[in-house]
């Protein structure tokens, strides 16, 4: 007979693949948190910018570095997953449309009117759309989550009608909002991705897809605008945006969604307007006010509550 080997764990270990997760969860907290950082520098960039680089130009010279600065890293894995891009070219096409082409324009030109601090925090609102997104998709939203999304959409509307719900919208307000629903759809289109794209081919080709789709654009732009002066006034915030909004900030989102989801990075999407605030103040002069600062912490409560996790088990046993 073969003897039966009894293996004793102590109480408080983790088996294994829970210490696995638990490592992963927390890497896309910081990753989520890095990019969230870096997001917030650029909405100071790009309104810096704003009245010198009209904003397709800007955009379109934003993914170029973007794309040089990934290429030593990237241009290989997307060379050799190109068979799988090619298969999955709808789904490429689409996500750099909303992530890189349509999103970072409408930004840029919702820089031309309205501040930094304004920009942040109606993008505070995206995690919102996402949890909308998640709803349409089949996911279950309980009353803590539409009671923090109606929270988080007063303290938006409060914010841009400056106290009243009389909203009077201004033109870089609405070009923010319209940014916010493209980036939700980015991020909700992420849980999609192809298991054969990896994260630096799909980085790429959506760089290189978006700033395609922009070409045209671009050329018009050239031929009605003119090009913008190059200095120190305009190439430094085309860098910071091209290497650490796009290449770095939009890598480490990506990676973080696939770690945690879209609905838990949304969570620490939510210091965003708390840092666009900051460093609009210290490089840009934008004061905030007692207005702004009831409204920041309205949309993020709003936010924070409707990302709160369910106490209740799902079906099975399991947490939520």
């Amino acid at each position: 007979m073969t003897p039966t080997t009894i293996t004793v764990r102590h109480p408080t270990e983790r088996p294994a693949p829970a210490r696995k997760l638990a490592k992963g969860a927390g890497l896309g907290v910081l990753l989520a948190l890095l990019a969230t950082v870096v997001w917030s520098g650029s909405f100071v960039a790009t309104r810096d910018m704003a009245d010198g680089v009209p904003p397709v130009q800007a955009v379109f010279w934003r993914w170029i570095i973007a794309l040089l600065a990934v290429a030593p890293f990237a241009a290989r894995p997307f060379w050799r997953r190109r068979r799988t891009i090619r298969r999955h070219l709808g789904f490429v096409a689409l996500a750099s449309l909303f992530g890189v082409a349509l999103y970072n324009t409408l930004v840029h030109q919702a820089g031309l009117t309205t501040s930094a601090s304004t920009m942040g925090m109606i993008m505070a609102a995206s995690p919102v759309l996402m949890a909308g997104y998640a709803r349409l998709g089949g996911e279950r939203l309980g009353v803590r989550r539409v009671l923090g999304t109606l929270v988080a959409a007063l303290g938006v509307l409060l914010l841009v009608g400056k106290g009243s719900l009389a909203v009077d919208l201004s033109a870089g307000d609405l070009w923010m909002f319209a940014a916010a629903l493209s980036f939700a759809s980015y991020s909700a289109l992420l849980k999609r991705k192809p298991a054969g794209i990896d994260q630096l081919a799909f980085l790429f080709a959506t760089f290189l897809f978006g700033a395609l789709m922009l070409a045209p654009a671009y050329a018009v732009s050239l031929a009605v605008q003119g090009a913008f002066t190059v200095g120190t006034g305009t190439v430094g915030p085309l860098l910071y945006v091209g290497v650490l909004s796009s290449a770095v900030a939009f890598f480490a989102w990506n990676k973080a969604v696939s770690l945690i989801g879209a609905a838990r990075a949304g969570v620490v999407y939510y210091l965003q307007p708390v840092c666009v605030a900051l460093l609009s103040y210290a490089l840009l002069g934008e004061r905030l006010g007692l207005l702004g600062v009831a409204c920041m912490a309205l949309i993020l409560g709003g936010v924070a509550l409707a990302s709160a996790p369910s106490s209740g088990p799902r079906a099975g046993g399991t947490p939520r």
